[in-house]
């Protein structure tokens, strides 16, 4: 499985909800086995992170990421978001199998 974390940081803060909306277009892509999008609760003080939202998603392989991604939403989505957003970070993680015990 493959999980995808994307952090946005939006350029003013009057354009978040339109992000978000933007963002929640990708939920109608149907490659992913979960998706979700979600403001950043700030509770990490160790950094200064402006992080506004966070998307994560899974995905069974790296097949159905590439899908994904290659939707016309998915597309859509960053017409829609990256003239309003700061900063992208984008993280692709292989899950790792559950330790028993």
């Amino acid at each position: 499985m493959i999980r995808h974390i994307v952090f946005f940081t939006v350029r003013d803060p009057g354009d978040l909800d339109r992000v978000r909306e933007g963002l929640t277009l990708l939920s109608r892509i149907p490659h992913s086995s979960h998706w979700e999008v979600g403001p950043n609760l700030h509770a990490d003080m160790l950094t200064e992170a402006p992080v506004d939202l966070v998307v994560y998603a899974e995905f069974t392989d790296e097949a159905a990421l590439a899908a994904y991604k290659a939707h016309p939403l998915y597309q859509r989505s960053i017409d829609i978001v990256k003239p309003l957003r700061e900063t992208r970070i984008a993280a692709d993680i292989e899950a790792m199998a559950p330790t028993p015990g």
